[in-house]
């Protein structure tokens, strides 16, 4: 299995995997890396360990439409098979969801229906959860859609709420509970 990662942040789910990929724990490879932020960290770690990547967003393409075709191109080219995004702050466009049907996943910090959708990433998602007075939360890996977070849920890990925790402890807990979760379900998807 080749896998394309898409990352606008630290990239700590593609050092994961990187790493599972590297101990034989996962039997796949990451064909390329792609962020819409010219300086992820992201971007830094692929560089630094061999693998191919690109900067594309809407600097480099101001119209979507030839953004949506660059990264399906640049997909194509490295041979990806399986896209997951992960801490990608961008729409996955038309062009590349159709070239790869039920090939594109994504993991979200929350048990998903529940705190998705448009301008729910990060802390802004643990900020819902503990407004909400949650007692339990998670982490979901789905199949990316057209609409944000409404794909098929693969699978799901709770993780309970505590009394004193904050978006910020609460992220830092949930944050090894998506690795294992991720790095878990690309051992399925790959077999």
């Amino acid at each position: 299995m080749k896998l394309a990662i898409l990352a606008s942040g630290r990239g700590s789910h593609l050092q994961n995997i990187y790493r599972a990929c590297q101990s034989g724990a996962l039997s796949a490879s990451i064909g390329i890396v792609i962020s819409n932020n010219s300086r992820s960290p992201a971007l830094e770690f692929a560089t630094a360990n061999g693998i191919p990547c690109r900067h594309l967003s809407s600097k480099t393409h101001p119209d979507p439409v030839l953004l949506d075709l660059a990264v399906c191109q640049a997909l194509e080219q490295f041979g990806a098979t399986l896209v997951v995004t992960a801490g990608y702050l961008k729409k996955v466009g038309v062009n590349t969801l159709s070239r790869f049907p039920g090939a594109v996943i994504n993991v979200h910090p929350s048990l998903l229906p529940r705190h998705g959708g448009p301008g729910m990433y990060g802390l802004k998602v643990h900020q819902a959860v503990c407004d909400a007075g949650e007692v339990e939360t998670g982490a979901t890996v789905h199949y990316v859609t057209e609409e944000y977070d409404q794909g098929q849920i693969i699978r799901q890990r709770k993780l309970d709420v505590l009394n004193d925790d904050n978006p910020e402890s609460l992220a830092a807990r949930l944050l090894p509970v998506e690795h294992e979760l991720l790095v878990n379900v690309l051992k399925e998807l790959s077999q």
